[in-house]
């Protein structure tokens, strides 16, 4: 019995019902029956001649329960579903269904905060770390530990999917704003508060498992820098900045994890590094959306093969025996694709709770032209000359400078507001200023619209400044023009467009 993801949020089932699709092809092949439950009508594993049976059946423990007096099946798969079956798999198996691949003790060792930081320590020694965080059940234990850590914290709920009711606070204030829905959403489990990772490097890590050994499917670097999303943050693989010693100490951690985990099956970790030292921010003994993506980039059906794995198989049966990233000859990047233009005065900048309903994806013979396509697929065309307008908060005018000057010798002319463009010519390039929009006009906004620019990099920090460059956000949205909201995007934007300007991008099969 496969559990699918039941109504998922937009766009939260589709790498999910991969798996579950993949998952049920790989049974049926040796030779078992496969049983579907799930109730998303938008998904493939819906179809008639995925499983042999379907259960169009709300995912709630006593209609699976239900159907397992009838079928009477060996067990239960439950990692292929998302954050839905997960929270189930301890009242199934208290009802007598017998949950297939990674245990309930350890799944639920990875979801609840509290636990899994204890287990974390025990790495310590290894060198993995966790950043300072503080556990709280209840709104005024969180503010006072929240006070204790120092703003900004990232608030994280206990077993939840896609990022959900997760804030960076970057004040007791907005703390007392978003607490009750993290609480909320926690069902009765402990919200996590970390002191938020400024200018970190996210990674994803995906492995398999059969209780024994343990392999890399992929790890990818996140463009955006941490504080985006997993989902929302364009990703590459392989990594295009972290040295060799520092993926090499990813990939033990990850190891050590799944086996102090015992995970049978996928696994999940998600690392933040700065500058030597690696922070583990999460890890879920599940499949996770990027599983597709992997799979395709290295050419091995990561579903298939942990489907096989909680049936009984190893890994050295299945031909799986080291890392399987390690062949791979082309760069790959996926990159979210977002629905903003459907909705009106829905605020474009991204965060730790996710707003992607698909992805795309590039491969090049190197970064930049994998990135390059990418954009591309995502109806982000960039440039090849024509104007560029920064708007960017103070702490990132150091690194926006080699950013505009690349721009400039690439034959862009630059345009910022005010403060920018005054730091920006004092370190002798050329800038023409431009009015902010409640400066008058004609303003940043206005020449937006008017489509003077064909590239726009804007980053703010405080509330006040992301509110004041919402309308810049919304703007560049509607016209369709390319745009950076964070340093490490403009950074492989550059890359990209000096890449494209050498010629015609080869293209690579998928």
């Amino acid at each position: 019995m496969i559990l699918g993801g039941g109504p998922n949020r937009i766009g939260q089932g589709i790498e999910f019902d991969y798996c579950c699709v993949h998952a049920a092809m790989a049974l049926r092949k040796m030779g078992f029956e496969t049983i579907m439950v799930n109730s998303n009508p938008e998904t493939v594993s819906t179809d008639f001649d995925i499983s042999d049976k379907l259960y169009f059946e709300p995912l709630t423990a006593e209609h699976v329960l239900n159907i397992a007096r009838l079928e009477k099946p060996i067990g239960a798969i439950v990692q292929f579903g998302g954050q839905t079956p997960l929270k189930l798999a301890k009242a199934l198996e208290k009802g007598g269904l017998k949950i297939l691949g990674t245990s309930t003790d350890s799944i639920d060792l990875a979801e609840n905060r509290e636990r899994c930081e204890i287990m974390v320590r025990e790495l310590v020694p290894l060198g993995l770390e966790q950043p300072p965080a503080a556990i709280a059940y209840t709104a005024e234990e969180a503010i006072k530990k929240a006070a204790v850590l120092g703003y900004p914290v990232l608030v994280r709920p206990s077993y939840v999917l896609g990022g959900r009711a997760m804030r960076i606070v970057h004040s007791e204030s907005m703390l007392v704003q978003w607490i009750d829905e993290a609480i909320r959403v926690s069902d009765d489990q402990p919200v996590l508060l970390d002191r938020f990772l400024d200018r970190a490097t996210e990674v994803d890590v995906d492995a398999i498992s059969d209780g024994k050994e343990v392999f890399i499917g992929g790890i990818m670097e996140h463009i955006e820098e941490a504080g985006i999303h997993s989902g929302d943050s364009s990703s590459s693989l392989p990594v295009f900045t972290l040295p060799l010693n520092v993926c090499e100490r990813i990939r033990t951690y990850t190891r050590e994890l799944a086996k102090r985990l015992n995970v049978v099956g996928l696994m999940n970790a998600q690392f933040a590094i700065q500058g030597d030292r690696v922070y583990l921010l999460e890890v879920n003994p599940r499949a996770s959306r990027t599983v597709p993506f992997i799979s395709k980039a290295v050419g091995k059906p990561l579903a298939k093969l942990a489907a096989q794995v909680m049936l009984g198989k190893t890994l050295k049966e299945l031909g799986v025996t080291e890392d399987l990233d390690l062949d791979l000859k082309t760069f790959n990047v996926k990159s979210p694709v977002f629905p903003f233009s459907k909705f009106p005065g829905v605020d474009t900048l991204l965060g730790p709770e996710m707003k992607s309903t698909g992805e795309v994806m590039g491969r090049g013979k190197n970064f930049p032209a994998a990135y390059a396509k990418a954009m591309t697929a995502a109806g982000m065309q960039l440039p090849q000359s024509g104007n560029v307008f920064f708007s960017i908060r103070d702490e990132d005018k150091a690194e926006a400078l080699s950013i505009a000057r690349g721009l400039s010798d690439s034959g862009f002319k630059l345009y910022a507001t005010a403060g920018t463009a005054k730091f920006l010519n004092s370190h002798f390039l050329s800038v023409e200023p431009v009015l902010k929009r409640l400066e008058g006009s004609p303003n940043c906004v206005d020449l937006i619209r008017e489509n003077k620019f064909s590239l726009v990099i804007n980053t703010a920090s405080d509330l006040n400044a992301i509110r004041d460059s919402f309308e810049i956000r919304r703007a560049v949205l509607e016209k369709k023009v390319p745009h950076a909201n964070v340093m490490s995007s403009a950074r492989a934007m550059l890359q990209a467009i000096r890449e494209e300007k050498k010629g015609p991008l080869e293209i690579l099969p998928l």
